[in-house]
This record gives structure tokens, sequence and C-alpha cells, in this order.
């Protein structure tokens, strides 16, 4: 068993329970503000939730008059429940059965303007107290809005053409949407309605035009629009139309159409013909006159409509002229109409040949030009195979060249280089027996040495014993032997005919001379190069160019020929292309 608390605990109980009390669940803040609207429900909120050891005893809801007195509107007691006061009976009551223990907000179903006002929530609490909140009640009207239009009448003076009033809380505020050219003008009256007119000078155009309403007020979310349409009523305007503009002799269901254009809609339609009756078979239906017949001549003249609404009333003519005969149709009996028809033919055959014609040639002219694209085509095959089979046969001799070569190839070569040696010879100043007959020449006059054979030391078949004319004919066949041989690029095929080896060197070798010795040109060995040779003691610049001359194609055949028991042979060329010999022109000897 517990010991009974001493007296400074007990005293200290009592101090600190005072401290802990409750607070307001809602509203949070001491004054607020709430918006409603006519017609519509709305809650006043107060809820206060108790602390531990505290007991709310009683709610009661004032109203604050303006001046300055409170008037109760409803009470609830924790223990005696709730109480209605007569001016608020069945106008208020209780959000909760139980007030004092859960929430003590107030309900207004159908709040009106005179419910606006500053309510307050008063609690009442055991052991802390009293508690309030403010709640100030705003109440608005939603406008009521409508719009009356005025009927107008063409010709009218300026005036109101349409009025839009609306009334809410606060004041709502009126405009208009148009084009129409107008002005308007706003009113407010007491009791917070609004209005405004629109005045305008009433055309027959301005019917139909859109003339709106807009309503606004802080409590719509946009402006209300009031949808309308001005209203112009002017007398009709008559037009008589036709499904055909040509009236000939013999036209069916032909009609006139008499389109009133009046506001309101014309109620009548006159016809009248050249002033009085229609004519026979012609009936009125509505706005129409249908002829029942076929079209006769005696039907043109002048038709009048006369059309009338409630505002007055209009007319107009139309004229009918009626042809004997169809538009297009032509009568074959008649000269021009024949004339017309030959040359219309005449004209469609003419087109038509020229058409044809031109479609031939366009068809020849491509036709040619196939045609020899196809033979060109043909040529250009014919050409790309001759070119390969060439091209094949040129590896083939390459390959064999130097098999084919005849003897008398071999020859030639022969006879060339005993032709270049004896230039060489003639170079060498420093010979033993370079004193030679040809003083005038190659320098002054000296003993010349002569061989057994009958002949000066160095041998050439230019010689001071032979003639001077047969000199000069030999040189020139030794120069155009040089050209032909550097201009055929020294090929296998290429040479120097048999008749140009010289007739006393012939002769020579026939009983039993030797040639010079060839010694310096061994197998796999060079010609002579140029400073194996004395320098010439000439002053003759023809003579230094034919020198130059000789040591060039001395140079020149030694890259190409090497020298073998006396004779020239071509140096092998795995790729050498060789060409037939017969194909070369070979310098022929005069």
């Amino acid at each position: 068993m517990k010991s009974i608390r001493s007296v400074p605990e007990l005293l200290l109980l009592f101090l600190i329970l005072p401290c802990v009390r409750g607070a307001f669940v809602e509203p949070l803040q001491p004054n607020t503000d709430i918006l409603s609207f006519t017609d519509s429900p709305t809650r006043l909120p107060c809820h206060y939730k108790a602390a531990p050891g505290e007991n709310v005893v009683q709610v009661t809801w004032n109203k604050e008059l303006p001046d300055g007195r409170d008037d109760p509107v409803i009470m609830a007691h924790f223990t005696e429940g709730i109480k209605e006061f007569s001016q608020y009976s069945s106008l208020v009551r209780f959000e909760s059965f139980y007030p004092t223990k859960e929430s003590s907000a107030l309900l207004i179903p159908q709040t009106q303007v005179s419910d606006e006002g500053v309510y307050k929530c008063h609690i009442s609490t055991f052991p802390n107290g009293n508690f309030e909140r403010h709640i100030k009640l705003s109440v608005w009207t939603l406008p009521i809005s409508s719009l009356d239009p005025v009927h107008l009448v063409e010709g009218q003076p300026y005036g109101v053409v349409a009025s839009c009033r609306a009334v809410g809380r606060p004041p709502p505020q009126l405009s208009w949407d148009t084009d129409l050219p107008g002005h308007s003008q706003n009113r407010t009256n007491d009791g917070g309605s609004v209005s405004s007119h629109y005045s305008l000078h009433p055309l027959r155009s301005m019917n139909g035009k859109k003339l709106d309403c807009l309503v606004w007020h802080p409590g719509l979310q946009k402006p209300r629009r009031i949808s309308n349409n001005l209203v112009v009523q002017y007398p009709p305007d008559p037009i008589i139309s036709t499904r055909t503009d040509y009236w000939y002799i013999g036209l069916t269901q032909a009609e006139l159409v008499c389109e009133g254009r009046g506001n309101p809609e014309p109620q009548k339609v006159t016809w009248t013909w050249r002033g009085g009756a229609l004519p026979d078979g012609v009936s009125i239906a509505g706005e129409k006159l249908i002829f029942g017949r076929a079209i006769r001549l005696n039907d043109s003249g002048v038709y009048e409509c006369s059309v009338r609404n409630d505002v007055g009333s209009g007319k107009t003519m139309y004229t009918l002229t009626i042809s004997e005969r169809p538009r297009g149709k032509l009568d074959l009996n008649e000269p021009g109409d024949n004339l017309l028809l030959i040359i219309i033919g005449t004209t469609a055959g003419v087109l038509v040949l020229v058409l044809v014609t031109a479609v031939l040639v366009v068809r020849w002219h491509h036709g040619r030009k196939t045609k020899m694209l196809k033979m060109e085509l043909r040529e250009t095959r014919d050409e790309i195979d001759t070119l390969s089979r060439q091209a094949s046969f040129r590896r083939l001799n390459s390959a064999s060249s130097v098999s084919r070569m005849q003897p008398e190839d071999y020859a030639l070569l022969r006879v060339d280089s005993r032709t270049k040696y004896s230039q060489m010879s003639l170079d060498r100043t420093a010979h033993r027996c370079s004193q030679s007959t040809l003083a005038e020449r190659w320098g002054p006059a000296a003993d010349v040495t002569w061989d057994e054979c009958g002949r000066p030391v160095v041998w050439n078949v230019e010689t001071e014993s032979m003639r001077v004319s047969e000199t000069n004919r030999e040189k020139e066949r030794r120069k155009k032997v040089e050209s032909n041989v550097k201009s055929s690029n020294m090929s296998l095929d290429s040479g120097l005919p048999s008749s140009l080896v010289p007739l006393k060197n012939q002769q020579d070798e026939a009983n039993g001379c030797k040639e010079p010795d060839l010694g310096h040109l061994q197998e796999g060995g060079s010609l002579p190069e140029d400073d194996s040779m004395p320098e010439s003691s000439t002053t003759d610049g023809q003579e230094d160019s034919d020198g130059n001359s000789s040591q060039h194609l001395s140079k020149t055949l030694s890259k190409m020929f090497y020298a073998r028991n006396g004779v020239l042979r071509p140096i092998e060329r795995p790729t050498a292309i060789l060409l037939q010999s017969n194909q070369y022109y070979r310098p022929q000897i005069i």
C-alpha cells in the first residue's frame, strides 16, 4: 500500500494542473473571414480540444449587433443539452450531436443576406475558464441578368436597340460584345441592380448581327454571356432569277423565280405580264412563275413581280426575250452554215494531219539516232577487240623476239658496229696511224701509214683515196642511217641494210684482208668512253658536231647491244615489247 503524499506534493500538483489546458483545432486564428452565397449552405467552424483533466462545460454562439451587443443564436450545455433562441429557431444548428465533446461548428442551411455579420464561438471549460473565436461572414448574391431586345424597323431614328440588366451582391458590371457601330450607357440602381443600354441607327445590313451582353461579377470564374442577334425589319427588295438566260421557241419546264429578300419574309407575291394578265398555260406557285407548256414566240415581254410583308412592299420587272431556235444548233440548209461546217472540218483535218506527221518525224528521228548509236557501239567493240588481240601478240612476240631474229639482222647490226667503230677511230688523234690523207679536214698534212691491204691504219668508209663526190654521198647515207636508228629507239628489228656495207670493204674481205681489231668490245663490255679518245685539234664547227653525234650514238648502242665474236648482239630484256621488222621503214641506198 502506497504511502500518503505529503502536503507540499499536493500543493505542487494543484499549481501545475491549471497550467495544462486544451487548444482550438479550428479555426486556428482568433479572427477568421468566411465568404458565402445566398441560398447555399454555410459552415462556421469552431472546435476546441480539451486537455487531460479539462472539461468543456458550455458552448454558445452569439451574433454581434450593429450597436455592439451580442445576440445569442444557439447554446449547448454538457448536462442540459442544446437550446435554440426564438429569432434563429430552425435557421441554424450544430454540426455535431455532442458539441461539448466534438466539433462545435455552426451550420446555416439556407444562407440569406440577413445572415451576414460577425459571429462569436464562446467555449466555457473547467478548470481553465472561457475561450472565444470571432468569425466574420460575408454573403454574396450571384448576379441575375436579362437582355431585352427592341424590334427595329429600317428608317427609324437613332435610339436604344437592346437593354441588359443584372442584380447581384456586390453589384455586377455589364459590357457588350459586338461589331456594330453603336454606343452603350451603364446605370447603377438601388439594391445592387445595374443596367446597360445600347443605341444605334438601324439599317437592313445590321439584321442578324451579334449583340451579346457580358455580365462580370467576382463570384463568377468568367463573365456570363447573354447571346443576342440584332433584328431589323425592312420592306422587300425583290429580284427575278431564272435557271437559263437563253429562251427559245419550244423550251420546256421554264420558270421565273421572284426572291422577296425582306424581313419578315414576304407573305404575298403577285405576277403581271405587260401590265395585265398572264399568258395561257402560265401559273403562280409561291414565288415562282411556271410555264406549263413549251415556250412560244408571243410569250416574250415584260414580267413584273410585286412582294409585300408587314413592313412594306416592293416590286421588280424582268424583260423576257425569246429566240426562234436554240443556241448552238445550225440549219444545214443555209449556205453560211454549210461554209462554217466546211471550215471547221478542214481545220480539224489539218490539225490531225499535222499531228500524225509530227509523230512520224519524231519516230523516224529517234530510230535513226538509235541506229547510229548501235553502229558506233559495234565499231567501239571491234576496236576494243582489235587492241586486245594486238596486246596479246605483243606479249607473245616479246617472249621470243630474240629467237626470231634473222641472220640478215645480225649482219645489219654487224655493219652498223663497223661503221660506228670506223667513226670512232677517225676521232682518235693519238693513234699511231692517225696521220690521214684527209689533211684538209683533220689537220695539217703529214705522212700516212698504209697497211698491207692498201688502206690507212684508221679504217673508214670515208678516206682520202675516195673521190670527193663519193665521200659526200657516203656522209649523207651515214647521217640517214643514224637518224633512222635513233627514231626507231634501236629496236631489234631496226638496223642498216646490207647495201650500206662499202664495196671496197667487201672486196677487202674477199681478198683476205681483216677488219680492225674489235677487242675493246668484248662480251659484256661496252663501247669506248669519251675519255679514251684524245682531244681533236680541229677548228671546224661542223667536224665537232659530227664527233658529238658519233659519241652519243656509241653510248646509246652500248646500252642496248653487246659485242660477241666481232658481232653486236641485242641485250635481252624480259619486259621489252618487240614488233616485227616488216612494219617499219628501212632506209634504201640511193
